[in-house]
């Protein structure tokens, strides 16, 4: 049986998710599609943010990372767990998909530890450090969706907080996925020509920063989705969720988006 697809969401696309029908619908079918099923990886840092403000705790972001202080938390856990998971299970429920709430501990599904690869102390941050996948293994054989918020259980069972597409690259490896799906608000990375470029390694990634081809947001997306696939040891895939229907076309084997490998791409000179 071919590996799972782990797709992770976020941005505008989980801040207002039932405005978008029809990504959840594109979701639904493409965990029929695929040949090893969907499991999808969320965080919610949007709707994190108004929770905290409407409670009056101040927390501060460094080098892209929350700064989760013990007071916070709960908070985060609360809303990324709970809420965020909820409201995406009853939008793939209602159609039709047997979806299922997971974190990213359950079943011993990862084992997670408070980050130390940061220069900093980034309170109670995350991150994962291998796993068993048996539990996602025996949801999927079963034709289920899981559906994973960004929070997992250290060994002595308080909450963490986990970037969420640290989380998603982690967990490809874990459990044997055939490639990591990246869904943003841009439909891959455009060429000088502005056309969307089908493929890229690391060597080509970083030549298109250094001649000014890739600028801005983007220079963080692509070497975030290098390092992506580096640690899951599948290529990843940076598509948009504003395009249901390719999507569904890159379920079924075609190629969508630009797909990004951490070594040379065959035939490719680097």
């Amino acid at each position: 049986m071919s590996g799972p697809l782990v797709v992770k969401l976020g941005g505008a696309l989980l801040d207002d998710a039932a405005r978008f029908p029809g990504v959840f619908d594109a979701l639904a079918r493409m965990h029929q599609l695929h040949p090893g099923g969907l499991v999808i990886v969320h965080g919610g840092g949007k709707a994190v943010d108004r929770q905290l403000d409407r409670l009056g705790i101040r927390t501060e972001r460094r080098e892209g990372i929350r700064i989760t202080p013990p007071e916070a938390v709960e908070q985060v856990t609360a809303v990324l767990a709970g809420t965020m998971n909820t409201q995406l299970l009853g939008l793939l429920l209602s159609r039709g998909a047997s979806a299922v709430g997971l974190t990213l501990s359950d079943g011993h599904l990862s084992r997670a530890a408070k980050a130390t690869r940061l220069g900093f102390d980034a309170g109670r941050v995350g991150e994962l450090a291998g796993g068993d996948g048996a539990l996602v293994g025996h949801l999927l054989a079963g034709g289920y969706l899981p559906v994973l918020s960004s929070i997992a259980v250290c060994e002595a069972g308080g909450f963490l907080n986990v970037n969420a597409d640290d989380a998603a690259a982690q967990l490809a490896g874990i459990v044997g996925a055939s490639g990591l799906l990246l869904l943003t608000d841009v439909p891959g990375v455009r060429g000088a020509d502005g056309a969307v470029i089908p493929e890229l390694d690391e060597a080509r990634a970083e030549a298109l920063v250094a001649d000014g081809t890739v600028t801005g947001g983007m220079i963080a997306k692509v070497r975030g989705a290098v390092d992506a696939a580096r640690r899951a040891g599948v290529p990843v895939v940076i598509a948009s969720w504003a395009d249901p229907a390719a999507l569904e076309a890159l379920a079924a084997g075609a190629s969508v988006g630009t797909r990004v490998t951490a070594t040379a791409l065959q035939g490719t000179s680097t």
